[in-house]
């Protein structure tokens, strides 16, 4: 008789489950070993490099950010969603036709209000944390980033708040933090509603390069789907009913000749091991019972095995 025996489809059940961790990374040197890097952004043409880990020039990384999370917002004022036409069943077209229409990764269904400086020589901030790390996207309303002067941390919606002043936004799928604006104790909110004006507790809050050029504080859970895969392993009454371990064989291993004791009827033999192979007969996993589980000979045997894999 075979020792394989092929699994059917009900035999296999595959589960999703979601699973988050919780990351803290304090100083420089955590932010490097975790891989963590810092740019700044910067509105000019001249080649200056920036960067901790990954060297990149200012320009291309301000023009970078703005074209994939912030074509859309570039001509609303303060960030408010740029208007878009409506094309009517009549064929004729109402509103503005020529407001870009791209996908910038928008944090929520909410409507975004996204300010990106423009003029000749605005600089931006940009965190940016691998993908080794926070899995699928970083979970909402867990990001918080302490720097010299206060703490910034994400409302849920890809905003970035400090003290009810918006600062700049979350890309949670891409693990992208980026900052667009400096605060200052005389600025309210810009194009926020209902974050109204911002009130603050210091004289000295921070500032974009606070978070960039100087020792911060990251805290962040990460989102990572889980597939477990549960296949059941049938054996049948009349199956798996002779033992493949040698120590069955009486004299000689050269012999072929099984012990007496293991040819009666009465004889049961124990499952201690289970291999999975391919449709090639090569071994990809081995699962081991905590004890043995002797075969009976009356009734079927399931043995559950299951696997979890990212």
């Amino acid at each position: 008789m075979s020792v394989f025996k092929p699994f059917i489809t009900s035999d296999v059940i595959v589960s999703p489950f979601e699973v988050n961790k919780t990351f803290t990374f304090s100083g420089d040197i955590a932010l490097l070993d975790a891989s963590i890097d810092r740019y700044i952004g910067k509105n000019t043409t001249e080649p200056v490099s920036t960067g901790y880990l990954y060297p990149q020039d200012q320009y291309l990384v301000y023009r970078s950010i703005q074209e994939l999370y912030y074509s859309n917002y570039l001509n609303g004022v303060d960030g408010s969603p740029v208007a878009t036409a409506s094309f009517n069943t009549d064929g004729t077209v109402t509103g503005e036709t020529y407001t870009p229409n791209y996908y910038n990764y928008l944090g929520s269904t909410l409507p975004a209000n996204r300010y990106f400086p423009q003029s000749d020589g605005d600089e931006i901030g940009v965190i940016s944390i691998p993908s080794n790390l926070f899995g699928e996207y970083i979970e909402p309303n867990t990001l918080t980033i302490t720097g010299i002067n206060g703490s910034i941390s994400d409302d849920g919606n890809g905003n970035l708040l400090y003290d009810g002043f918006k600062m700049g936004d979350v890309i949670y799928e891409h693990g992208m933090i980026i900052l667009t604006k400096d605060t200052s104790p005389d600025m309210g909110g810009y194009g926020l509603g209902s974050y109204g004006t911002a009130s603050y507790g210091t004289s000295n809050p921070p500032t974009i390069l606070d978070f960039i050029n100087t020792p911060i504080t990251i805290t962040f859970q990460s989102h990572t789907t889980i597939y477990e895969t549960q296949l059941k392993c049938t054996i049948r009454q009349n199956e798996f009913t002779f033992s493949q371990n040698p120590s069955l064989i009486s004299g000689s291993s050269n012999s072929g000749i099984v012990s007496d004791f293991a040819t009666g009827s009465y004889f049961n033999p124990y499952i201690t091991t289970v291999g999975l192979y391919n449709n090639d007969k090569e071994l990809l996993a081995v699962a081991k019972l905590a004890q043995p589980l002797p075969v009976s000979s009356i009734t079927d045997t399931n043995i559950i095995i299951n696997l979890d894999m990212f």
